[in-house]
């Protein structure tokens, strides 16, 4: 009766705990997500959705369609360039706006963004499930979904980066659901694990990589796990399952695909595989680098630059632990179910990166391509202070140390958390531990140029005159970050040549020097962790 009455309780403590976590972040989502710029991708992002959308629409009604005017400059399907690019987030936004009257590009960015949050609130769920599972405990799984949410990059993004962040939710959701189903098979399971590796692909098609991973693991349990034939044969039908719910569903959630599923999806692949299409350059270690040149080093340096130390050092004790039971006792330690995890999530985070580096990918903006990636990195990372714990009970000594790492670890998190409320709204500028200084000199800061918002806002607010005339070093961001300006300080901007321009914005993507003095004054400076993100001149006489 006793036993009964506290896991009762204890059901109810965590139950208490857990959603008043969800609670507080979906609070943090709405009071934020009006607070930040539009990025490069977004508008981009949005055209493809609305090449689907045309698609479907002539598809259903297309004397309708002829008709609507926003579908008169939307291009064809056919011969579309981003065609390899899934639109099943994108779609269900622009179909959502239109259905809700949005017209104003302000009211439409900021439902996006809103929805971008969403989505990764859904994948800090997943991370929790799944780090409760992998580390057999409810407080173990919060604290590990606790640490994406207090990770500053990925916290501005999961209100703006629909491609990377969105992935990343959806890539997770789809290791929880193979966790699921490795832990008790069944068709049920196999058919939602084929619905959650769709729809991962049908963001990106990296998502292949839960095929591979799953097959792997169910390889996997079929060799270690299953104890009779009975579980041997439950395994391979999940697997025939799940090889059958997965193309439907993925082709059913990718318009491209529809007129001929196999072969575009075997140009998309293709693509994706080839992929050269960007070929600018970047800051990286002091030196302007075209994207086709990376160093080898490229993703992991900027993996280590921009996550907390606690999280690494943690990283790298989980990764160590896991070796060394992999080492010691293989066979032993991959009949436990616990072993087979640990493989699942090494490999979902370094398969990847290895990818990267011996194929050498194009990838650029930081490592924002392997996001995905991060949760496993948390895993590991939980699973490191996990084995710290426990071992602080084998002694005093290994207690005090046990102690200490956690109490630096705590102020880390808290220091961490205060510098992106200081931030707040350029939380992506984050680096862990370099000075300011040092970062503004290695490394691209707003590539996402997301700061021009802040900058032509306080335009606005400080200059009543009825035109403004700006101009930047790509006139680009400025028009993308237009977008979200209140529509009558929005009609004031004229985007004009920096010879005529009152106002010059820049965002020191790849200047990071100052600029000359006949550019014009500074009078604005946007900062976040101490660097200088986004500098508004003006020019004399002007």
């Amino acid at each position: 009766m006793r036993t009964y009455l506290g896991e009762f309780f204890s059901g109810r403590q965590r139950a208490f705990y857990v959603r008043g976590y969800f609670a507080l972040l979906l609070l943090v989502g709405l009071l934020c997500f009006r607070d930040y710029g539009v990025s490069w991708d977004e508008e981009v992002l949005r055209s493809n959705a609305m090449v689907s959308a045309k698609y479907i629409a002539g598809m259903v009604a297309p004397a309708w369609t002829a008709r609507q005017p926003k579908f008169a400059t939307v291009h064809a399907i056919e011969g579309n360039r981003d065609n390899d690019h899934g639109v099943l987030f994108e779609l269900p936004v622009v179909v959502l706006a239109k259905v809700l009257g949005v017209n104003d590009s302000r009211d439409y960015y900021l439902l996006r963004h809103l929805a971008v949050f969403l989505v990764f609130a859904g994948g800090v769920w997943a991370l929790y499930r799944l780090g409760s599972r992998y580390l057999r405990s409810w407080r173990w799984g919060l604290l590990v979904s606790f640490g994406l949410v207090l990770s500053p990059r990925f916290f501005a993004e999961s209100f703006y980066n629909g491609t990377d962040i969105v992935f990343l939710a959806l890539f997770t959701l789809g290791a929880y659901t193979l966790t699921r189903l490795l832990r008790r098979p069944s068709l049920a399971r196999a058919a939602v694990h084929g619905l959650a590796t769709a729809a991962a692909v049908d963001v990106r098609i990296l998502g292949v990589l839960l095929v591979a991973l799953t097959v792997g693991m169910l390889l996997l349990e079929s060799g270690f796990g299953a104890t009779g034939r009975p579980r041997r044969w439950l395994l391979a039908r999940a697997l025939a399952v799940y090889l059958t719910v997965l193309p439907v569903a993925v082709v059913a959630g990718w318009p491209y695909l529809w007129a001929a599923p196999v072969q575009h999806f075997g140009d998309a692949l293709l693509r994706f595989s080839r992929y050269t299409a960007w070929d600018g350059h970047m800051l990286y270690l002091g030196r302007i680098i075209a994207a086709r040149q990376l160093p080898w080093h490229y993703a992991p340096v900027w993996i280590f630059v921009t996550t907390p130390l606690a999280y690494t050092a943690a990283f790298l004790l989980g990764v160590g632990g896991v070796l060394v039971a992999l080492l010691r006792r293989p066979i032993a330690h991959l009949r436990t179910f616990e072993g087979r995890l640990d493989v699942l999530i090494l490999g979902w985070f370094s398969l990847p990166i290895l990818l990267v580096i011996g194929l050498h990918s194009v990838i650029y903006d930081g490592w924002r391509h392997l996001y995905f990636v991060y949760p496993a990195l948390l895993l590991l990372a939980g699973r490191g202070a996990q084995l710290l714990w426990h071992a602080g009970r084998r002694g005093v000594l290994l207690r005090r140390l046990a102690v200490a790492a956690a109490v630096v670890a705590g102020l880390e998190m808290a220091y961490t958390a205060g510098r992106m409320v200081g931030a707040h709204p350029q939380e992506q500028v984050y680096f862990s531990f370099l000075p300011p200084g040092t970062a503004g000199r290695l490394f691209e800061c707003d590539y996402w140029g997301l700061s021009y918002r802040q900058g032509l806002e306080w335009i606005a607010r400080h200059d009543s005159a009825p035109v403004l005339g700006v101009a930047a070093p790509n006139d680009g961001l400025i028009e993308k970050n237009l977008a979200l300006v209140r529509r009558p300080d929005r009609l004031r901007f004229r985007l004009v040549g920096a010879a005529r321009a009152r106002y010059y914005l820049s965002a020191y993507r790849t200047h990071p020097a100052p600029y000359p003095d006949s550019i014009g004054r500074e009078i604005y400076r946007v900062r976040a962790y101490g660097l200088r993100v986004l500098s508004v001149f003006r020019r004399p006489g002007r």
